[in-house]
């Protein structure tokens, strides 16, 4: 089998070492001494918590499925959730310090004592808040999973973000006015009215996030963060030109299903999808960077299929609630005609290898073509970028160097730049 580009499978092992990186403890139930009552009953082996301004999430992990009873109480807003069987563990009694007073949506946690069989856990929230709980059955050494989300009332709306920074008024849907050195009433008489130019709209998306730490390099580096800080910083560059604007379909550390990246980049009418991931392989001197476009019948190599099979099976990894579907999503990516999407995505694709390769050497000097789930909006040219392979040890260090993925955002902005200069985006609306 040829060397490529592969990512370890979401259904390969998540190790120990790697909780640990995260901060999070993982201590078997028999550690604790436990009453007599409560002998059979099982043990929180770990507890996660997960604040964003789109949403907060609380982990809760045992080696049983957690059965629970729930009850949302106002004046003040609380959220009080009864475990069934579950005894006192350290897990428990440190989720109270993981909270931070930068959390939109959780002021405190309080760990109750063991009574009739329950074990009480009450979050006490800043504000009223839409909460969804769901349960995960165990994947790679996750083990059963119930899962609190805490979202605001109100979703937050990508486009209405994006107008923000334009100055938009969304009470009054004005824009503030312009300065404006207008020539004057004589002179306007002689020229023909100019239509104003729209800004080219660019979604970048840091791939994994939350639960899903993506890729994990010798050195324990986590996928997850140096593509955000590419992505932060690939931002920067791309709206440092005023005639263009960014939407980041994640902007923290928080988990953001597959579907939802690509709604969102089809709520802000994007002109582009951009997708950042760091590549990994069971051997250390894999290296290179990589780009990927669509493809409607299969992947042009067998590694490009295995990556995408892995990238698309994230959503096991980063905690997905299955019960809530968006139909009208589902409809849109089934069973479209892409052609004129990946036609351009191969475009562009190419214009940001080239690119990348002045920085970085490449894995495969053309464009690959997998069915990520990811690349799915039928109407926006749509690449991932592996930017590098994390798990080549020179190659992790290069990602965690500031200044490196300064290097990787300059390069993949002067390609994008390349490719509206010779495909400009369709006037719109």
């Amino acid at each position: 089998m040829p060397e490529a580009s592969r990512k370890r499978s979401a259904l390969t092992s998540v190790s120990l070492a790697r909780r640990r990186a995260f901060g999070f403890l993982l201590l078997p139930a028999a550690q604790f001494a436990l009453p007599s009552a409560w002998a059979g009953a099982s043990a929180i082996a770990s507890t996660r918590l997960w604040p964003a301004q789109e949403y907060t999430r609380v982990i809760f992990e045992s080696s049983t499925p957690i059965e629970h009873q729930l009850v949302v109480l106002r004046n003040p807003d609380r959220f009080v959730l009864d475990l069934a069987r579950i005894a006192p563990s350290r897990a428990l009694d440190e989720l109270p310090s993981h909270v931070q007073s930068s959390d939109p949506y959780i002021a405190a946690i309080r760990i109750g004592h063991p009574s009739d069989g329950f074990l009480r856990v009450v979050l006490d929230l800043k504000t009223e808040v839409r909460p969804q709980v769901f349960s995960l059955a165990p994947v790679a050494e996750y083990g059963y999973r119930l899962v609190i989300d805490l979202y605001p009332l109100v979703a937050l709306d990508p486009l209405m973000a994006l107008l923000a920074q334009d100055g938009f008024d969304g009470d009054r849907e004005t824009m503030p006015p312009k300065a404006s050195n207008a020539p004057s009433r004589d002179a306007r008489k002689h020229e023909a009215p100019a239509p104003p130019r729209r800004r080219i709209t660019v979604a970048l998306d840091p791939g994994h996030g939350g639960e899903d730490p993506g890729a994990i390099g010798r050195r324990g580096t986590c996928e997850k963060n140096v593509v955000l800080a590419i992505a932060r910083k690939l931002s920067r560059v791309i709206e440092a030109d005023r005639s263009m604007r960014v939407m980041l379909t994640r902007n923290d550390d928080f988990y953001v299903p597959l579907a939802e990246r690509v709604r969102k980049a089809r709520r802000v009418q994007a002109d582009l999808f951009v997708s950042i991931h760091a590549d990994a392989f069971r051997d250390a001197s894999a290296r290179g960077s990589s780009v990927f476009a669509l493809s409607e019948h299969g992947a042009t190599s067998a590694a490009a299929g295995w990556l995408a099979q892995n990238e698309n099976a994230a959503d096991l990894i980063g905690g997905v609630n299955l019960d809530v579907k968006d139909r009208m999503l589902a409809r849109t990516l089934l069973d479209l005609s892409q052609t004129a999407q990946i036609s351009d995505s191969l475009k562009v694709g190419q214009e940001v290898l080239d690119i990348i390769g002045t920085h970085n050497v490449l894995h495969k000097a053309t464009v690959e073509q997998a069915g990520f789930a990811v690349l799915k909006a039928p109407d926006i040219p749509s690449i991932l970028i592996e930017t590098a392979f994390i798990s080549n040890p020179d190659e992790e260090l290069k990602l965690r160097n500031p200044r490196e993925q300064q290097r990787f955002a300059d390069s993949i902005a002067d390609g994008i730049h390349r490719y509206f200069a010779q495909s400009p985006p369709l006037a719109r609306a």
